[in-house]
């Protein structure tokens, strides 16, 4: 495999090395497949996803392999079992691996510490939402029920969207879905936010918002909410059609204040009816009350069936105090969901997929608000399907 001017650690490493790069890329080669790349730089290089990545295991990913200090976690939804995988000679390599009671999919991934997360999903045999806090060095797993209401008829299914800690308490945001079948559903109109004991997980207080739907959305295929410099946390309901299916309802930021435990019934910075006009899914929080979003574009694509592969994604500033919006200067984005946007060192990191442009790393600078290109994707690179700091 060959180096082409960047520093790629999938390529160089020797046998039986575990060295791992700063960056990790997982991408989707043209020919459907995907694989896995590793840089030491995103500023400057090229990356051919066919010449240079590791295929993972099983072959199809998609957006639930989480990248973390040189390994590689995900859910086999066949085996319930929580892998820890590894880039070693040359291949993906399962490396550890822990059993799950009831989590075939996850809602939400919470990284706890250096080497411990929180799992949350929905055990739709049992009727009730899971957790599991996984050691990752050790690979063993505490687990147990989550206190918060099963779905009622109509509603057959459980979304959770957010999770916030803070001392003892734990508060997730959920709401909850009807599906009659395989590719169908709708979501309520309402989304729940829960107060627990934490490590406990025992239900102490429980509120509930009607503005928007689906707050969140499962974090593993891109970033939904944060916590800003004064501690206060931020997060988005996305009820658009490839999230919670009730466009009627606004795309919105909400904000639950630090020292609070439910949103501010006073802030709400309604996306679908700003400037921007339409749904969005994805937030990142880049500093000085400033936040990215990105946002579909209803006049480009025809349905769920075209939404994924038609670029019509634009990203958007947004001031989270005077909610004011500012489209950034590039080509328009595909890919429904995507971990896209890393904030290092004050600069601002985005992929774009374009039809176009082609596949790049674009360095924002939110100071002078200049946009340069850093590291392409060439050759078999079909589109990227994240990045992370590793």
């Amino acid at each position: 495999m060959a180096v082409i001017g960047y520093s790629c650690l999938a390529c160089r490493k020797t046998a039986g090395e575990s060295s791992f790069g700063k960056y990790s890329f997982h991408l989707m080669v043209k020919d459907g497949s995907e694989c896995l790349v590793q840089s030491d730089s995103i500023e400057t290089g090229v990356i051919d996803a066919g010449r240079q990545g590791i295929r993972p295991i099983p072959a199809r990913h998609f957006y639930d392999l989480v990248p973390r200090k040189g390994y590689y976690y995900y859910v086999d939804p066949k085996t319930s079992r929580f892998l820890k995988c590894a880039i070693r000679n040359g291949s993906f390599s399962e490396v550890g691996s822990v059993g799950l009671t009831g989590i075939a999919l996850v809602e939400n991934l919470t990284w706890l510490s250096e080497d411990s997360l929180l799992l949350i999903g929905y055990d739709t045999g049992n009727d009730v939402t899971r957790y599991a806090r996984i050691n990752t060095d050790l690979m063993s797993a505490e687990q147990g029920i989550v206190d918060i209401p099963p779905p009622s008829k109509p509603f057959n299914w459980i979304s959770v969207g957010f999770v916030r800690l803070t001392d003892e308490k734990i508060s997730i945001g959920y709401t909850y879905h009807f599906s009659p079948g395989p590719g169908r559903y709708t979501t309520s109109d309402t989304m729940h936010v829960d107060v627990l004991s934490f490590p406990g997980m025992k239900s102490l207080a429980r509120y509930k918002d009607t503005r928007s739907t689906y707050p969140g959305g499962v974090n593993t295929k891109e970033s939904y909410s944060f916590t800003d410099e004064n501690g206060d946390f931020y997060f988005i309901a996305c009820p658009g059609i490839i999230a919670g299916n009730h466009p009627g309802k606004p795309t919105a930021i909400f904000k639950i204040p630090a020292g609070e435990e439910k949103p501010d019934p006073d802030y709400f910075l309604n996306i679908s009816a700003s400037p921007i006009g339409n749904h969005a899914y994805g937030c990142w929080y880049i500093g000085n009350g400033k936040a990215i979003v990105r946002s579909e574009r209803k006049d480009l694509y025809k349905g769920l069936s075209d939404h994924y592969k038609t670029p019509h994604f634009s990203f958007f500033l947004v001031d989270l105090h005077s909610g004011t919006t500012s489209r950034l200067d590039l080509p328009l984005d595909k890919g429904s969901s995507r971990q896209c946007v890393l904030v290092e060192e004050g600069k601002v990191y985005i992929t774009v997929n374009s039809d176009t442009d082609g596949c790049f790393v674009w360095i924002f600078d939110p100071v002078t608000h200049s946009l340069r290109k850093g590291m392409q994707f060439t050759g078999s690179t079909d589109y990227i399907l994240r990045m992370d700091k590793m």
